[in-house]
């Protein structure tokens, strides 16, 4: 299980830090990755991370503000996000896949339930 937290409201400009936290499962067997879903919009890719953590991937969108960080040691995953902008705003979702390390929701396996971002102008 999954569990994503650290959403919140934020003016823009402001920063939040999402966690996703493993119960049952050891984080290091998994890519994982960060959507997100703005209201009456399909879910998006937004960053992923590959098991070891020395590669990382971002839509073009949050190159340069977010950053996709995992602590394997802690069976979290981590997404800090800087410079908000009120088109963040969104539920955020974490996922992790057993074999593929990639941009599309087919690819992951597990979702946690998402923590929802509102960013203020």
């Amino acid at each position: 299980q999954l569990q994503a937290s650290g959403g919140g409201l934020v003016q823009a400009g402001g920063s939040l830090r999402l966690s996703c936290a493993a119960s049952g499962r050891t984080l290091s067997s998994y890519a994982l990755g960060w959507f997100r879903q703005a209201p009456g919009k399909e879910r998006e890719f937004v960053a992923n991370i590959n098991w070891s953590g020395d590669s990382t991937s971002y839509a073009d969108s949050v190159k340069g503000r977010f950053t996709i960080s995992r602590d394997n040691a802690k069976n979290t995953m981590y997404l800090q996000l800087n410079s908000l902008k009120p088109e963040d705003t969104a539920v955020y979702y974490c996922a992790a896949s057993l074999t593929r390390w990639g941009h599309l929701e087919y690819e992951y396996d597990y979702w946690g339930q998402g923590t929802l971002v509102t960013v203020s102008s």
